[in-house]
């Protein structure tokens, strides 16, 4: 595919805007490990893979900005240096020519409580929320969500959104390792307390915005952590109310695309009411020398994304 304007539908116009994207760095100091799937992740070799793709956005000279879509640190990352892991990722965000958006994802909240992941990572928006939105140019509206708005991490054990996910968690997952999807079925096993929820409060702030950005024509990009779509994703790796959401904006017909990480093999899929539901593929599991990020130009009609080795290439073309 052309880094240009040219597209596969033989467009040749230029882009509104491009913006960088990466997921799951997942840093830790550690030695190499695998998931639970026993695929390889590259724990010191994944800041290298943030390096290079910062240094390819700089040196594109074309980016406004960039989306980090969350887990800059590993779980696995000792917690006596999480708070230094988290700052030496923060200061390779900070060497991109331009602002980095960011999610929080669950191996962040393994790390640090959200309060203080929201202060490092300069989220815009009010204290312990980790939910914003923003206009690049007037066309367009990128929203972010918190999808740990309701998780058992993160907040304080007697926090009523901690409160709320434990009841979800011992009223879904019959586990007594609520990380466990063991003997559930179906959609039942994105029950898990590694994913969480959109609460009520940002429910009624994303319809909001929703309705405001119907009523201006404005095109709207979703941003979160978890997938919402289980034919984009692993079950396993979805928001626990993708469907409440996904019920929300497809009232509107102002989103055109969902953009998520955390399942990290990466996944594509175009729903019933034409919204691209796309999820990226991780640093983390990009063997020494390979990368996985990208960058994405924004049309009037379509969102082209070029990506690099591991992160695959797509067209998004707008019904």
């Amino acid at each position: 595919m052309s880094s240009g304007g040219d597209s596969i539908n033989g467009h040749a116009d230029q882009p509104l805007f491009s913006f960088g994207v990466i997921t799951d760095v997942q840093y830790a100091d550690i030695p190499n490990g695998h998931s639970f799937l026993g695929i390889p992740r590259y724990y010191r070799e994944s800041i290298q893979v943030l390096q290079r793709a910062v240094q390819q956005w700089n040196d594109l000279k074309k980016l406004q900005f960039s989306i980090n879509f969350g887990d800059i640190v590993d779980g696995f990352c000792p917690k006596a240096k999480s708070l230094s892991a988290v700052q030496k990722v923060v200061e390779e965000f900070e060497r991109f020519n331009g602002p980095t958006y960011h999610m929080i994802g669950n191996h962040c909240l393994y790390n640090l409580p959200r309060h203080q992941l929201i202060s490092l990572l300069k989220v815009p928006s009010a204290p312990d929320r980790a939910y914003y939105d923003f206009l690049p140019c007037p066309e367009y509206r990128f929203v972010i969500l918190d999808a740990y708005d309701i998780s058992s991490i993160g907040w304080p054990k007697d926090h009523p959104n901690a409160l709320e996910a434990m009841r979800i968690l011992e009223m879904k997952n019959p586990n007594l390792d609520k990380n466990s999807p063991n003997g559930m079925e179906g959609l039942e096993r994105r029950f898990l307390m590694f994913n969480g929820a959109v609460g009520k409060e940002q429910l009624l702030w994303l319809e909001d915005v929703l309705q405001r950005s119907s009523k201006n024509e404005q095109k709207v990009v979703l941003c979160c952590h978890l997938p919402l779509h289980p034919e984009a994703a692993s079950i396993e790796a979805l928001l626990w109310n993708c469907d409440e959401v996904m019920s929300l904006i497809h009232r509107y017909g102002c989103v055109k695309a969902c953009l998520a990480g955390h399942d990290h093999k990466g996944g594509h899929v175009v729903d019933s009411h034409g919204i691209h539901h796309h999820v990226f593929e991780a640093a983390l599991e990009c063997p020494p020398g390979s990368n996985a990020y990208g960058y994405i130009d924004a049309y009037h009609d379509r969102l082209s994304l070029v990506g690099t080795d591991r992160m695959k290439s797509s067209e998004m073309i707008f019904r």
